[in-house]
């Protein structure tokens, strides 16, 4: 092994700019090229190329403590619409991206790819790289934590301090007002930011997709917070909740998930109660990583080029039981995502906390 590529797909988190460092160092000291490719596999794919040869001084401060990922990465809703640099835009087949990809990984001469991305990404690029011939290994990153096969995943833990962070400030507001306080966090299919939030930052009631709940449980536990004397309460909503008539909220465009947080402020307003919604959106994916985030995501990085090394591929990294392991790429795939279980752990320490988190 000479020369690998590196680049981060799909929604950016917190940590990845730690991860892109520990792949970086751990290869270099086995000397070892190591080629990052911007935006995802966007730059292998459009012309010209983009992308640059990596070195420990493209970590000199700030970059390996921001947030985001200085790679850059895509999200795209269509996998066969290209966004150019010059704001016009390119469609391909699943031929034509193919051959690109191909094509791409043959005139940088890579050996192999690190990819940093969730499921859909390892999905994808996995299909990539098998028709270029060239080598994988994932490591997984997502702020829901619903990867599947590991424990967790980079920008979690990050997301949750950010949460709870939130959730403290709400509190104070809350109680100056006598209000209560719907805080929307992120989770379309995952409500395990919602639920350790919750947790952490002591709230009275935690939607998450996985349990269904009745808004006339959440009125009760509202009417029992005030009948203990307490004149404000916290909501916790993941995104991704249905409304009571069974209904996902989409705000924009009919299709983007958001907003659930109006429903229930206007429905509770209605019902007499003094609320006030609060979306905290992609200010979850922003900030400094925490230093448990920092060290997964090193952990996760070393551990990829070890795999390489060692000649293993088609591998992703995950954490289980508290060690850093990997699992067959093709595993991982067939696990799809990890949602909260309803008779975990966690669940019943809400549940014993008080938390309103469903009708179960």
């Amino acid at each position: 092994m000479k020369r690998i590529g590196l680049l981060t797909s799909g929604g950016d988190c917190s940590g990845l700019n730690a991860a892109i460092r520990a792949v970086v160092s751990s290869a270099i000291e086995r000397g070892w090229e190591v080629i990052g490719i911007h935006d995802a596999t966007n730059g292998l794919i459009l012309r010209p190329l983009s992308y640059h040869q990596m070195s420990m001084k493209d970590f000199e401060f700030p970059f390996a403590t921001l947030g985001g990922t200085m790679l850059g990465t895509t999200n795209q809703a269509d996998a066969h619409k290209f966004l150019k640099e010059d704001g016009s835009t390119e469609v391909l087949n699943d031929e034509q991206i193919l051959e690109r990809f191909k094509a791409g990984v043959d005139e940088l001469k890579l050996e192999a790819l690190v990819v940093i991305g969730g499921d859909g990404s390892m999905n994808i690029v996995s299909r990539y790289c098998q028709k270029a011939g060239v080598k994988m290994v994932g490591i997984p990153k997502t702020m829901d934590n619903d990867a599947p096969g590991t424990d967790l995943a980079i920008g979690f833990q990050t997301a949750r301090e950010v949460v709870m962070d939130a959730l403290d400030k709400l509190d104070t507001t809350a109680a100056s007002h006598k209000r209560v306080m719907v805080a929307e966090v992120m989770g379309r299919g995952a409500g395990h930011l919602a639920l350790q939030s919750a947790i952490a930052g002591f709230a009275d009631i935690a939607l998450i997709p996985e349990i269904p709940y009745t808004y006339e449980g959440i009125v009760k536990k509202l009417k029992a917070v005030k009948a203990e004397g307490r004149n404000h309460a916290l909501m916790v909503v993941a995104e991704g909740v249905k409304t009571p008539e069974g209904e996902h909220y989409r705000a924009i465009n009919g299709h983007t998930f958001g907003g659930i947080s109006s429903y229930f402020v206007k429905r509770l307003t209605e019902d007499g109660f003094n609320v006030r919604g609060n979306i905290l959106g992609h200010i979850q994916r922003s900030g400094t990583p925490c230093a448990s985030d920092r060290i997964l995501a090193s952990s996760f990085g070393v551990h990829a080029v070890k795999l390489l090394a060692e000649g293993k591929t088609d591998r992703v990294v995950v954490h289980q039981n508290g060690h850093v392991t990997d699992l067959s790429l093709s595993e991982i795939l067939s696990i799809g995502n990890t949602p909260v279980d309803p008779n975990e752990e966690l669940v019943h320490v809400a549940k014993n906390l008080g938390i309103y988190i469903g009708e179960f």
